[in-house]
């Protein structure tokens, strides 16, 4: 059954964004812990579960679900090590998060200059 795109792809129950990302960018650095998270992986190659735990005053299973959401984002790449799951830094995502920033660094600017021309004409 198609959607109101038209489009007959059958949906396995993720929506998945125009990046191919299963989570919005956005939405997983929102959190504090996770911007934590990406931060000391931005430090190092990889890390693993127990190394990234150390740093927070919770357990495993609620740095695994951070860790998790990261991955959904496309932030965060695993790669398993033996029994453990080791984990690092993909920054390509955050350009989409510069992209945005950079319009409003500009915009902000353009209204900053276009209001000291304003005071100037007014002296």
């Amino acid at each position: 059954m198609g959607d109101i795109t038209g489009n007959n792809d059958e949906k396995v129950g993720v929506v998945l964004n125009e990046n191919s990302q299963i989570r919005d960018v956005y939405d997983a650095v929102a959190d504090p812990t996770r911007r934590k998270i990406l931060q000391m992986l931005a430090d190092v190659e990889e890390l693993p579960l127990y190394e990234i735990t150390v740093h927070f005053q919770m357990g495993r299973t609620a740095v695994s679900k951070h860790l998790a959401i990261l991955k959904e984002s496309g932030l965060v790449i695993a790669r398993k090590a033996g029994r453990e799951t080791r984990y690092r830094l993909n920054a390509a995502p955050l350009q989409e998060i510069q992209d945005w920033v950079s319009f409003y660094e500009v915009f902000w600017k353009q209204r900053m200059i276009k209001l000291n021309q304003l005071l100037e004409e007014k002296k």
